[in-house]
This record gives C-alpha cells, structure tokens and sequence, in this order.
C-alpha cells in the first residue's frame, strides 16, 4: 500500500475459507474495519464477528489462504493514503498504482469509513455544478454537494453523463473522481483513453475496481474514493464523484452477505443494503465557511431493467438522493440523445443554483417540451386538419427537440447554453430549417468568439441578462441567423441556375 508500518496486536489462525470470506478464530480483541495480514502480501478487514471467530474479507490475495494459515490483526482500522500527488493517476483501492507511472507519495492516512458532516457544519446549496449538457443544466439544474442519482436500462448512456461532466470541468477547477466498478477491462480502456484525449487527468483521478477484481476491492471502491475526496474537501476544494456502478456495489455486497450467512431479504439481498449505500451518499456535502466551504458532489449510477423503476435497489437510492435522472430506452431508440426523460427525471434542489440568466430562460421550457412530446403522439393519429396554432406548436418543439439533442463527449459551456435558449425564447430560430440549428449550434461559439469575445467574457461574469448582455446576444444571434438564411437562399438560386442550364441543352436539342 505504501502506507506507514503497521503495529501488530495478536494472532490468530484460518479456521475456514469460504469464497472471498476467511474464518478466523483466536482473536480476543476485534473491531469492524480492522486490518488482517495473512502473509506475503494477502490482505483482509473484518467485516462481522463473534464470540468464537471474525469474519475477515479478502481485499488483495497474492497467495491461496487455507485452513491452520496464521492472520495476524493490526492495531487500527483499515485506512487509505490520500494526498495531491493521487491526481493524474489511476489506482486500486489500496492506493496501488495501475498505470506503470511509479508509486504515488501520500500526505495523510484517512479512515475509509467515516462519518458525515453534521448538518450544522453545511450550508445550503447554491452554486452550480456546469455539467456542460444542456438539459441537465437548463431543465435540471445540479448544484455543488448535491447527490444525483442516475437510472436507465444498459446501453442508454448513463457513464456519457458521468464524463461529459468531467470533460466540462477543464477550467473549473473542480477535483474529479471516476469510480470503476466491475467494469470490463475494455470498458475502462476507452474511459482512460477519452481523458488522455481531452486532457482530462490535469485535475482527475480514476479508481478502479474492475470485474476482475476480488469482491472486497469492488466493495471498498466507493468508499476509498470518498476518502481520497474528503482530503480535497478538508482543504476547502470542490470535488466530483462519479460511481459507475452502484448495481454492481450491491451485486457484490449480496455476494459477500451470502457467504457470510446473513439471512437474505427481498431479492436475496440484506437488512442492511440501504444502509451500505446511505451512509456513503450522506458525505455528499457542501461545508459551510467555518469549515472551509469545500464540497462533495456525487453522480451515483444505477442500471435498471427495462426501465423498472421500483425495484429494491434502484427505489432505495431514489429515497436516499436529491433527485434522479431517468435515462428512457424508447427516446434513445428514437435518436434523442441524451435520453434524458424530463417528465421523470427531477432536481430537489431546483433552480437555486441556476445561473440567473438561465434561471429567467428556463421557466416555460420543460412544459413546452412536454406538451409537444405529447401533441407529437396525437398527431401520429392524425394525418390532415392542423390549425396554423398546432402547426407552430409542432414546429417550435422540434426546434426544442433539436436544441436538446447533444454529442457525447461534446460539453457546451453555459454562456453559449444563454446564448441558444435566447435564441429559442425570443422566436429568433423559428425561420430556420432543423440543419440549420444544428450548424447554428455547432458554429455560435466560434462565430461570437470572432465578432464579440467581450461578450462571453461578460456573461461569464454577471451571469444575468441585463440590457448591454441582451443587446449583445440579439445582435450576434441575429446576424449570424441572417446569415444561416442568406446561405440557404444563396443556395436555392444556385440550384435553380444548376437546374436551368440543364434544361436549356435539351431544349435545343429539341428544337
């Protein structure tokens, strides 16, 4: 581990070995969380005992454990080196480096079970979390040390939202920490990838516990990286936390449970399930500045099938978090990416972390949305008889559709989220066609950034629409729309000519 010298308080000696699970009887002295070495390297902590035998759980094995082997106890809990030098790297959850870069110097030794701030030590939330997509940030807002649960069936682009996250906090200054867990090998390639490639690592860190992991690492992953946090946290930092996933954290605890003859409960599951989660949730924080004003912000992710919501583990997340994000299997069919369902997908803490100026552009948003989507399903009813009202109404829903719809691995920074939901509020983007929006917001950074940067600087700044920032954004909006208009007409008349010169050869041939 790279940690301090252990201290040796007694022995005792491998009664039996079940799975992941070793029995070990002789101890006199035991407490949960404590240390257990079995020789050359082989690691445990104990995680349940009695008056005959302590339960240990193997959390590195380097050599098979068999009965009669010794274990020794150490004198303290189970702790994990944390300090500034773990940014940048990828590690295990024993702090051991998986990216050959060389051993990682820490500065503390922190509990992984820790207690949660008091709520006399936080403040309320109130200041936003740019996750850089859009209807996150426009229609559910998220704040610092808020926790936000996110659900949807496999395939639907639940990690997508976890780091396009990440790749928006380049010039935040935001910690970032992307937890793996029973994941693929393959999986967690294309992760490290994507973070090399955007630069990510500057002020990222990943621990991984993949599927090929023991079930004690992939048990503690969660916890270790609220640990490795907390240290951030302590020193008046903000920090993300993205868990990938919290399905299989359960999956394993259910496993570790079984072998230790826990008496199962709904879904095989035990009593304490919602314990194991809850009381890792709660240390999602945002300390008031008494004790450093730092924060803690969690995007917790649960798979579902096919989009069961009520099932035990999802439900008991959904009670335990500040809102969810219900990611739907039938809209992602349908192309709309991110998949986000906003007639189910909520923010508890609302709008008072919006920035003023989105805050005053998103009110009407979600239920204009909601009234297309479902006037967009009686229309497929009907074929003919549109009022010029519903043909608006149609018309404009798509252009939202449209402004909704976003790349992965495409974060858009807020002031340009301002600038396209002006646009869409004050009816300046209802003459385009639906391309046309989409270069309108693939081009509008680029195009503000050449005819007035000071703009997005001020934006940036105030965060509100005062008269100078309205008339600033109507006026590149405004000319870079007519502009997108004169190319289509430009357009138009070269066809026409096109069209034209390949008539006139037939006609005098004709003649």
């Amino acid at each position: 581990m790279g940690a301090k010298q252990l201290q040796y308080t007694e022995a005792g000696v491998v009664k039996a070995v079940r799975g992941c699970i070793v029995l070990v009887r002789g101890l006199h002295h035991c407490i949960n969380g404590q240390l257990m070495t079995f020789g050359y390297g082989t690691m445990g902590m104990v995680i349940g005992f009695n008056e005959q035998e302590a339960q240990v759980l193997i959390i590195k094995e380097t050599e098979k454990i068999k009965a009669g082997d010794k274990a020794i106890a150490s004198i303290e809990p189970f702790e994990m080196p944390v300090g500034e030098k773990f940014i940048g790297r990828i590690v295990n959850v024993l702090a051991e480096p998986l990216d050959g870069l060389g051993p990682i110097a820490y500065d503390q030794m922190y509990p992984i079970f820790s207690e949660a701030p008091p709520i006399l030590a936080r403040q309320p939330l109130n200041k936003t979390l740019e996750t850089g997509i859009k209807v996150l940030d426009v229609m559910t807002p998220i704040g610092l040390g808020q926790r936000e649960l996110i659900l949807g069936d496999k395939g639907t682009g639940k990690t997508t939202f976890v780091t396009d996250t990440i790749l928006n906090q380049k010039h935040t200054g935001l910690i970032c920490i992307y937890v793996a867990i029973g994941k693929p090998k393959s999986a967690l390639a294309k992760i490290v990838q994507l973070f090399k490639d955007h630069d990510c690592f500057k002020y990222s860190l990943i621990i991984c516990a993949g599927a090929s992991s023991v079930p004690g690492q992939q048990y503690l992953a969660p916890y270790v990286a609220c640990s490795v946090a907390e240290y951030f946290l302590h020193q008046g930092k903000n920090v993300f936390i993205g868990f990938d996933d919290l399905t299989k954290h359960a999956w394993c605890y259910r496993e570790i449970s079984l072998l230790l003859g826990r008496p199962p409960g709904r879904d095989s599951y035990p009593g304490d399930i919602f314990y194991l989660h809850s009381k890792m949730i709660e240390r999602a924080c945002y300390l008031d500045e008494k004790h450093g004003g730092g924060s803690m912000t969690f995007f917790p992710i649960v798979e579902i099938l096919e989009g069961d919501l009520t099932a035990f583990v999802p439900s008991n997340l959904v009670s335990m978090t500040d809102g969810q994000i219900y990611l739907s299997s039938s809209l992602f069919g349908e192309g709309q990416k991110p998949a986000l369902d906003l007639g189910l997908s909520i923010s508890r803490v609302g709008s008072k972390v919006q920035w003023p100026a989105i805050k005053s552009l998103s009110g009407p948003l979600r239920l204009e949305y909601l009234q297309y989507r479902e006037l967009l399903r009686i229309s497929k009813l009907k074929t003919t008889g549109y009022s010029d009202e519903t043909l608006e109404k149609l018309k404009r829903g798509a252009i939202l559709t449209e402004i909704l719809r976003q790349d992965k691995d495409r974060p858009v920074i807020q002031e340009i989220q301002v600038m396209i939901f002006y646009a869409f509020t004050r009816k300046m983007l209802d003459e385009l066609t639906i391309p046309e929006v989409r270069i309108f917001q693939d081009e509008i950074l680029e195009y503000t950034c050449k005819n007035n940067p000071d703009l997005l600087t001020l934006l940036k700044e105030k965060r509100r629409l005062d008269p100078d920032i309205e008339k600033g954004i109507s006026s590149v909006v405004g000319a870079y729309v007519q502009a997108l208009m004169g190319q289509r007409k430009q357009q138009s008349l070269d066809q026409r000519d096109d069209e034209a010169a390949e008539l006139q050869p037939a006609q005098a041939k004709g003649v």
